[in-house]
């Protein structure tokens, strides 16, 4: 019977136009309405914040919320109705599995929002191998695996305009499946008209890494009790490092095709000074995000997810300690298979970035404008503080 009337729930809320929550988006609601009534962690982040702006929350609601929080932890060691109390609130856990589920719901193409559940270490390890071995397998055949130094010069080992064809459509693919992903997220939150003022507070925000100061400024929960920013620090080395190893392909590119500067450019270059400094912010910021999430508290995310977490984390060191081992041996006989092996990591590594954790940051980015929007809105229900 109870399962019948849960049926019919769902069918009234298809009819009405209103989209039936899932299990994890259920939970949600119910935390928040406790939460609501409460507010002792009103302070700590955007999320309880934008949780009073609400007395009813829908899935867009909820999904906004889930990817605003930072899952620092802070609510959940604050919280007087937590675990073993039988309220039983886990902020960040829920907020955490429901993250999983926006992933995969606006996934693009919908069909391939399953791989989410399958991106995990093995599979990133796997491809990753299986990439670079077929590369290296292409080297040996033409004879080009150990040869005479050639001075650092990539493309007598792939061509330039192989290298394009082979990587271009790859990395459009992800950034056009993040683009519409986002998009859809975007207008079902119906965020509202974005300001100068907004996008600027949101962008540092993001740059910043402002929430996961724990709301006090003294960092997150990650073991146990104890506040540490090292999950913030090591969030910045791997975010800059990312963006400084982007920045040297887009100053190569436009040293190729701007000013027809071929590479390989010297150590000094501006390239390969950022590709270098980028790299090493790619080695300290995920060797510690991967020893942070191994000794995190189970109740601190969500479990399930850990895999597709440590196969992001791990293909982003693999990138950086392929990258830096191929410099460092570019002048040498083995610079072919070098090659071959780190082209075969950053591929798996594009491949899996619109199915992988990597969406988290586009999410998150989005759901810091709308608060930043919101919060220069009029709030009607006037029940807290912004």
């Amino acid at each position: 019977m109870q399962q019948l009337n849960s049926l019919t729930r769902e069918a009234q809320a298809l009819a009405a136009g209103i989209m039936p929550l899932s299990r994890n988006e259920s939970e949600v609601g119910r935390i928040m309405q406790i939460c609501n009534a409460c507010r002792y962690c009103e302070g700590f982040c955007a999320v309880f914040p934008a949780m009073t702006r609400r007395l009813e929350f829908g899935k867009a609601d909820i999904n906004y919320l889930a990817n605003l929080c930072h899952n620092c932890g802070s609510c959940l060691h604050a919280c007087q109705y937590a675990p073993p109390h039988e309220f039983a609130l886990n902020v960040p856990q829920a907020m955490a599995k429901v993250r999983g589920e926006t992933y995969s719901d606006y996934a693009w193409p919908p069909l391939f929002g399953r791989l989410y559940k399958h991106n995990g270490l093995t599979v990133a390890l796997a491809l990753a191998a299986g990439l670079a071995a077929f590369l290296m397998l292409t080297v040996l055949l033409v004879g080009k695996g150990f040869q005479a130094p050639e001075a650092g010069n990539f493309y007598s080992i792939f061509p330039h305009n192989l290298l394009v064809s082979m990587f271009a459509p790859v990395f459009l693919f992800a950034a056009l499946a993040l683009t519409l992903g986002v998009r859809k997220f975007w207008r079902d939150v119906s965020p509202g008209r974005a300001s100068l003022a907004a996008g600027g507070e949101a962008l540092g925000n993001v740059l910043a890494m402002k929430y996961l100061d724990g709301g006090h400024g003294q960092g997150c929960n990650n073991a146990d009790d104890a506040f540490t920013l090292w999950r913030r620090r090591f969030h910045h080395f791997t975010f800059y490092g990312f963006m400084l190893c982007f920045a040297a392909t887009g100053v190569a590119t436009l040293y190729h095709y701007l000013l027809g500067w071929a590479a390989p450019y010297a150590l000094g270059s501006l390239p390969v000074v950022l590709g270098v400094a980028g790299g090493i912010g790619l080695l300290i910021g995920p060797a510690g995000l991967l020893w942070l999430n191994v000794r995190r508290h189970p109740e601190q995310g969500d479990v399930a997810q850990r895999p597709m977490d440590r196969g992001f984390i791990v293909l982003l060191l693999l990138t950086s300690l392929t990258g830096l081992a191929l410099l460092a041996g570019r002048d040498g006989a083995a610079m072919g298979i070098l090659l071959a092996l780190h082209l075969g990591v950053v591929m798996a590594l594009f491949a899996t970035l619109p199915y992988g954790k990597f969406a988290h940051g586009i999410f998150r980015s989005a759901a810091l404008l709308k608060w930043s929007i919101e919060r220069r809105q009029p709030n009607n229900l006037q029940l807290g503080d912004d």
